[in-house]
């Protein structure tokens, strides 16, 4: 069974010995701890110099699964849907905005992540989103868009989805490039319109003043800027007409599958793929 590699961590039997000698040195801080104390051992940093505690975490996980180490019992519960359902309600004027883009004062998208903005973001995804709230793990942003003053829409961003045939084909990809580049590429996890905004060509105008920053925005965050975005279009529930305003390019679509564990099953939801690059060379970058 070993060496076995994880998150593209290898693990040697020599390696499960410092693991456990580790948990159990910390084992009433809980797990959390335990992965952050392993990574300044391993001095295994994001791009940004930030740990990986996160994979770090997945690798304990397997490795617990697996039989291979002992972990301490959770702290709190690893599931999150209560905590997302008990997202304040913020509430705001609804009064109906329609009209053309052009009678609206200048449209501005806000980075709101870490501000005073943040509840009304998570609130107005909560209720207004047909996915509803879930806290997105990992590197991600989130904005929010005003117009005369009034929240008009919510745009949230986070890393690439792993496993995307259409995309990786597209790119140029093999599976070793992919796994030294895929965090220049950024996924679109949530569009918002708000439900009582109805103005024609706002959601490709947001698309584009988003796509205009975000890279900034990632590179004074992270550390690093990105190259390509991408986003999943639910293709019995919407068109992706906005996409297509914004020059989003449909690649392909999605195998109808979600990975549970270390198995892939078949959900039957079949979403079409768009990605958008955000410079003539991205294919040299992401290949490079």
């Amino acid at each position: 069974m070993l060496p076995i590699t994880i998150r593209k961590r290898t693990i040697h039997k020599a390696d499960l010995e410092l693991i456990q000698a580790t948990v159990n040195k910390h084992w009433d801080r809980g797990r959390k701890c335990i992965s952050k104390v392993l990574c300044q051992q391993w001095n295994w940093l994001q791009p940004n110099g930030r740990l990986k505690d996160m994979a770090c975490r997945e690798v304990l996980l397997t490795l617990n699964r697996k039989g291979l180490i002992t972990l301490p019992p959770r702290l709190n519960s690893a599931n999150n849907d209560k905590r997302n359902r008990s997202i304040p309600v913020v509430e705001i004027d609804k009064s109906s905005l329609n009209g053309k883009l052009s009678d609206l004062a200048p449209v501005k998208v806000k980075l709101v992540r870490n501000t005073p903005l943040e509840p009304l973001y998570n609130s107005l995804i909560q209720q207004h989103h047909y996915l509803g709230y879930r806290q997105i793990v990992g590197n991600h942003l989130k904005y929010m868009a005003f117009a005369n003053g009034q929240p008009v829409a919510c745009l949230g961003w986070g890393s690439a989805a792993w496993s995307v045939k259409s995309r990786d084909s597209f790119i140029g990809w093999d599976k070793s490039t992919k796994e030294k580049n895929l965090y220049f590429v950024a996924n679109n996890t949530r569009f918002l319109i708000l439900t009582w905004v109805s103005v024609k060509c706002l959601a490709s105008k947001l698309l584009g003043l988003t796509a205009k920053r975000i890279s900034n925005d990632w590179l004074e965050i992270y550390n690093h800027p990105l190259y390509l975005l991408e986003t999943f279009v639910e293709k019995n529930r919407f068109a992706g007409t906005c996409y297509k305003a914004s020059n989003w390019i449909w690649v392909g679509q999605t195998k109808g599958t979600a990975k549970k564990g270390h198995d892939h099953l078949f959900h039957g939801n079949i979403k079409d793929v768009y990605l958008y690059p955000l410079r003539k060379d991205f294919r040299k970058k992401l290949t490079g």
